[in-house]
């Protein structure tokens, strides 16, 4: 092992940050993504199993990229739903929401652009914008008066044609902090310059919208839009993710996004997973996103009984974030609540900003008023 990668480790350990892995407990879930219960419904599971019966599906590997013989029936039966469902011109299925990110943006942006993103946008991002050969700067959380002025600052001309684009990028939902922007600002503002708004809807697909759609198209903006990156390992249960956006877009990423090109596709259950959540979330799932709007409420009222409002960062999402600094106070008091029987993930750095360390509560349509209720008291007492 190299000294200076053993030296890394040393340091995580002495800082009480070391990751490591653990497997499902039975402890009352506060932590999973799975916002609706989708990945244990069992509705659900034989849906998919009726499906891919339905189908003739009896392939168990993709065999290789979507561009060699990895391009399955199921594959534009589902880009279709997906272009219909999110009210956009098309879709293109990627491998994971990762997958989908540093494949955008190590290839969208070009040399010579601009990408300006918020300071907490997803490691994912970061990630692609690094790959690529665009400038990319970051602005203040959610802060439109701050992009301008860092735009002002570096002398973009706004008004710049010809072979200069720049590219906004937000999500709806932040995944570590739970709050989310004032999109239609942000829609109004790059529209007004000509620049591109990009929004990663992971955790707000299945959650916000009449529908689950997200936030977008709740907020009517999908017109707007880019392209907007969703995922299904959250709350639609399954795996996978997607870029919306036009046809040209479209087009672009599959000649040119290497995360697509050089991978191997979904297998065929894989994509038929993700077609039977959407047909769930439209149906039967309908009650699991009523549940957890319920829930939703409940939890902040909650806040407010125990007194724990100046501990919480204000979010309508499923993440709920319980700001705690101090890396060894906030696992001992997650601890305590493990002891007590709630899995409360504590989230570190460099996941968040050393300072903000916090407990991220994540909300779901099973978890009953006495589990919330109880939880939040716990906490109170710990504090």
């Amino acid at each position: 092992m190299p000294k200076k990668l053993s030296c890394k480790i040393e340091t995580r350990t002495k800082e009480n940050k070391l990751r490591s892995l653990s497997l499902s407990n039975n402890l009352v879930d506060f932590s999973s993504n799975d916002y609706l219960g989708f990945a244990k419904n069992e509705t659900l599971f034989s849906k998919i199993f009726q499906l891919v019966l339905r189908e003739n599906i009896s392939q168990n590997g993709a065999t290789g990229s979507r561009l060699i013989s990895g391009n399955h029936k199921l594959y534009s039966v589902l880009e279709d739903l997906l272009a219909n469902f999110h009210q956009t011109e098309a879709a293109l299925v990627f491998n994971s929401g990762y997958d989908a990110n540093i494949g955008f943006f190590s290839a969208v942006p070009q040399r010579g652009d601009f990408v300006f993103y918020d300071e907490l946008i997803h490691a994912s991002i970061r990630d692609g914008i690094s790959m690529g050969h665009a400038k990319g700067y970051n602005y203040r959380h959610n802060d439109l008066e701050d992009l301008k002025r860092v735009l002002t600052s570096l002398k973009i001309d706004t008004s710049i044609k010809g072979n200069t684009e720049v590219y906004v990028v937000t999500e709806s939902v932040f995944s570590m902090d739970g709050n989310t922007p004032d999109l239609i600002a942000f829609a109004q503002f790059c529209k007004g310059n000509g620049f591109h708004l990009v929004v990663d809807e992971a955790h707000a697909l299945g959650v916000l919208g009449n529908n689950g759609e997200g936030l977008v198209q709740e907020l009517g903006l999908q017109a707007s839009i880019f392209a907007r990156i969703i995922t299904f390992g959250k709350a639609m249960g399954v795996h996978g993710a997607a870029i919306l956006g036009g046809v040209e877009l479209m087009q672009y990423l599959l000649n040119f996004a290497r995360s697509f090109i050089y991978s191997t596709g979904l297998s065929p259950h894989a994509v038929a997973s993700i077609l039977a959540s959407y047909e769930f979330l439209n149906a039967d799932g309908r009650e699991e996103r009523i549940q957890l709007t319920e829930r939703l409420v409940y939890f902040r009222e909650q806040i407010r009984k125990f007194k724990l409002e100046p501990y919480f960062i204000p979010s309508r999402s499923a993440i709920q974030s319980c700001v705690l600094p101090g890396v060894d106070k906030v696992k001992s008091i997650s601890d305590k609540l493990k002891d007590d029987g709630f899995y409360v993930k504590p989230i570190l750095a460099p996941t968040v900003t050393a300072g903000q360390e916090r407990l991220r509560f994540c909300l779901h349509s099973y978890n009953s008023k006495e589990e919330i209720g109880l939880v939040l008291k716990l906490l109170s007492g710990y504090l």
